[in-house]
């Protein structure tokens, strides 16, 4: 909807770094709007919290532990535009000083002032609740106009409306069943239609009531920026849906080609390697299948929430065009409510089967030695099952030399965590203990954090897990939260691997990121790079890489476990913290 400039000022599109009009307007999640490159910059020259080790928003100085992805606001944008346009290039032609009569007439089929201004002041309100700069007309409190003995007025008076008029209402106006009036005004206290008598009721006196035409055209234009912001998420979804299409397109193409030179390489050999052939193109098959299957599952999810959101934007688009605004009422709380929808931004599908090193792995066996070609089975299944996160390049023996002396913190153990006196062995007991309240102790989440904190370096310890069925490992931040309830992924400072029910492995992301883990482990390695961002665990008794991670961690980091509880002694076996010895 068009809004004249005189509604406008121009404090509400000026950055308060800059002092100019937004441009590529951001906002952080405290609600504060700033131009992108000015926000970008007032962080990375220092813009930091105690320590350097969080980020501050420059208005209210809330603090963030991790830096916010800064988005564009596109509806704050486009609203700056649009004024910019309006105001001949952003100088905005202040009101202060004119005379009333001055004020621009408003012409027929124009929405009267005040309605219009407190509409908007309602529009930047939900999109923005901490904007400081809001210039526009608020109704006067009682305690404004009355003495403060005199009872405040039933209602807000009706708006003379030149360009529109109560006529525009239906004309079989439902009635007020006590007085017998038409429902022309609305409670927005009760969030119900009342007559002008009901108004001025004992029952409704105090009450913010206005014109029901006036509050009509308010949520209207509410069901207008909800059904714009519906279509955005329709565009992204179909956006995806695309990319997933293109995916699987050069998914196909790169496993043909990837075939064909399987097949020149194989037929080059005798009988013994038609049968390994067969094996390779199946493993190679299976991969396509199973990133096909992906696809499709994700093509699904995407339709049914498209379908859901068109349903949802047709619901919209005929409410706001039904001419019964009681029903109208009743039925726009609930869906005025956004959808509770998925964010897709990071759902990609590789576009290479996982199936392309087989090629390669093919070709150098072949070269070396033909007796070497009845093993290529089992090393392309290998392949082909391998984790998507890239493999580190040091192997478990590398790893081993940067192993540390861990000892765990009973000052963070949760109470009915046992700690061995050594400080290397920790189990859930059946009962709390009593022990100090101490700050840094979790006291919901079985868990316990170690000594040793990491700012640099890399890093490497092993922990038995025996036959336990549940139990976490990994890395925690210095600065977590430590009481209640606490959120366990990577941007709460977490970022650890777990079991459950013996057979369920995940690292715990959000959502949780599901692992099949071909050989059980009963000795568990952690290792880091803290300079570039790797955590990866081992089972060491079979040499073999479970699960990586690569990400950056802005505090200092400890080890971290968690025996879970005990499960009435099926879990109750410790978690051990083990001497490193070198693997041959």
């Amino acid at each position: 909807m068009s809004l004249p400039t005189a509604f406008l000022s121009e404090d509400q599109f000026t950055c308060s770094i800059c002092l100019e009009i937004f441009t590529n307007p951001v906002s952080t999640p405290c609600g504060h709007s700033f131009c992108q490159s000015c926000l970008t910059s007032y962080w990375n020259s220092g813009g930091r919290g105690r320590g350097a080790k969080t980020y501050q928003c420059p208005m209210c100085k809330d603090s963030f532990n991790k830096r916010p992805e800064l988005h564009i606001n596109r509806t704050l944008k486009e609203i700056t535009e649009h004024f910019k346009q309006m105001t001949g290039g952003g100088e905005h032609p202040s009101l202060a000083g004119q005379h009333p009569a001055m004020s621009p007439p408003v012409r027929p089929g124009e929405m009267p002032e005040v309605l219009l201004a407190e509409m908007v002041a309602r529009f930047q309100g939900l999109t923005s609740p901490g904007t400081p700069h809001q210039r526009f007309p608020q109704p006067l409190q009682a305690s404004q106009t009355q003495d403060s003995h005199d009872p405040p007025p039933p209602y807000s008076p009706p708006l003379s409306y030149s360009g529109g008029s109560f006529s525009d209402f239906p004309s079989n106006m439902p009635l007020c069943p006590v007085h017998l009036r038409g429902l022309d005004m609305f409670c927005r206290t009760d969030n119900v239609c009342v007559c002008s008598v009901c108004a001025e009721t004992a029952e409704h006196r105090g009450h913010s009531v206005i014109p029901a035409q006036r509050e009509w055209n308010i949520k209207k234009s509410q069901l207008g920026i909800h059904e714009v912001e519906l279509k955005e998420l329709i565009s992204e979804r179909e956006r995806k849906v695309e990319e997933i299409h293109k995916s699987v397109r050069e998914m196909k193409a790169a496993a043909e080609l990837e075939t064909d030179g399987v097949v020149c390489a194989l037929t080059k050999l005798i009988s013994t390697v038609e049968h390994c052939q067969s094996k390779i193109l199946e493993t190679i098959e299976t991969a396509v299948q199973i990133a096909e299957s992906r696809a499709q599952s994700l093509l699904t999810e995407l339709e049914e929430e498209i379908a859901a959101l068109r349903k949802r934007s047709s619901t919209l688009s005929q409410l706001a065009a039904s001419e019964d605004y009681v029903h109208f009422f009743k039925t726009f709380p609930a869906v005025s409510t956004p959808p509770q929808a998925k964010d897709w931004s990071n759902v990609s599908l590789p576009s290479q089967t996982t199936s392309e090193g087989i090629l390669r792995t093919v070709n150098q066996t072949v070269e070396c030695l033909q007796l070497e070609i009845q093993k290529l089975p089992q090393l392309c299944q290998q392949s082909s099952s391998a984790s998507p996160v890239p493999r580190p390049s040091l192997k478990v023996r590398r790893v081993q030399e940067y192993a540390e002396e861990i000892t765990l913190d009973p000052s963070t153990a949760h109470p009915r965590l046992i700690i061995s006196p050594d400080g290397k062995q920790v189990q859930c007991g059946e009962r709390y203990q009593l022990v100090l309240d101490h700050p840094q102790r979790f006291d919901r989440v079985v868990c316990v954090m170690a000594h040793q904190g990491f700012t640099s370096g890399r890093h490497y310890w092993e922990v038995d897990v025996g036959n336990k069925t549940d139990w976490d490992l990994g890395v925690a931040s210095r600065s977590v939260i430590r009481k209640g309830k606490i959120s366990v992924s990577p941007a709460h400072g977490y970022w650890f691997l777990s079991l459950r029910d013996q057979t369920d492995y995940a690292f715990r992301t959000d959502p949780s990121t599901p692992l099949t883990v071909s050989v059980r482990p009963s000795r568990v390695g952690i290792y880091i790079d803290y300079d570039k961002g790797l955590l990866s665990f081992y089972n060491v008794e079979a040499k073999l890489l479970i699960y990586s991670f690569i990400d950056s961690f802005p505090d200092t980091i400890h080890p971290f476990f968690s025996p879970c509880t005990n499960k009435s002694g099926r879990n109750g076996a410790p978690l051990v913290i083990c001497p490193v010895s070198m693997a041959q």
